[in-house]
């Protein structure tokens, strides 16, 4: 089944363009001009991925991503920002409100469908055979990898998909020294598109999230990150 991508772009020739290709890669395209009908058409159903351009006329990208990660039925739909300002706090905030790829205009064509693939496979790729059946427990931390899902006390944290993938990484080999390439190359894989730095990002944003049980992910400084060993 084809996967549906809602391009949310004000400018309708880059909203045409972005449309016209992602159908010839045989993706469904739903479009939407301003913020408000894009909120709409979530409401009505949930696509694969939002290609999301920051500066609209009506509501920023950046207030639709932070609706769109509160909603517990949108909170794990992909999220790339599209967007003119390409300054890096701009990306660092994006990244924060919990956006899973950013993208500068004027971008190729070729590169935004590479990044919306990349993003597509992290987020379609559950875990193996020998994983379904598991729960992976760390301290307080009960991590489900068939449902994709880490609780602590009963209680499902709001994780994106790429913070689940990086969480998942460093609970499997506590203890162990991950560098953010390392991290990089396991959570974004090999098409990723992402710099060093934004390991970082989704780490703070990933401690923030588990609250109590942040401490659990520990910073090497000038190296990388790891998690805890119990006891």
């Amino acid at each position: 089944m084809a996967k549906t991508i809602l391009v949310v772009e004000d400018e309708a020739d880059i909203r045409e363009l972005l449309a016209y290709n992602l159908k010839a890669e045989g993706y469904e395209v739903v479009e939407a001009g301003r913020g408000e009908e894009a909120l709409t058409l979530l409401k009505g159903g949930q696509p694969d991925l939002i290609l999301l351009d920051l500066m609209l006329p009506d509501l920023s990208g950046l207030e639709i991503c932070r609706r769109v990660r509160r909603d517990p039925d949108l909170g794990r739909v992909p999220v790339i920002m599209v967007t003119a300002k390409g300054a890096e706090v701009d990306r660092v905030v994006g990244l924060e409100l919990g956006a899973d790829d950013y993208i500068v205009k004027p971008f190729s064509v070729r590169e935004v469908m590479l990044r919306v693939r990349a993003v597509l496979q992290r987020a379609g790729a559950g875990p193996s055979r020998e994983e379904e059946s598991q729960l992976l427990r760390r301290g307080p931390l009960v991590i489900d990898l068939a449902r994709h899902e880490a609780k602590m006390g009963g209680r499902a944290f709001p994780l994106t998909v790429t913070e689940f993938r990086l969480l998942h990484q460093l609970a499997l080999r506590p203890g162990r020294v991950h560098s953010r390439d390392a991290l990089l190359d396991l959570v974004w894989g090999e098409e990723r598109f992402v710099t060093p730095r934004t390991v970082d990002t989704h780490v703070r944003r990933l401690r923030e999230k588990l609250g109590e049980a942040g401490g659990l992910v520990e910073t090497i400084r000038g190296v990388g990150y790891r998690f805890r060993e119990e006891g």
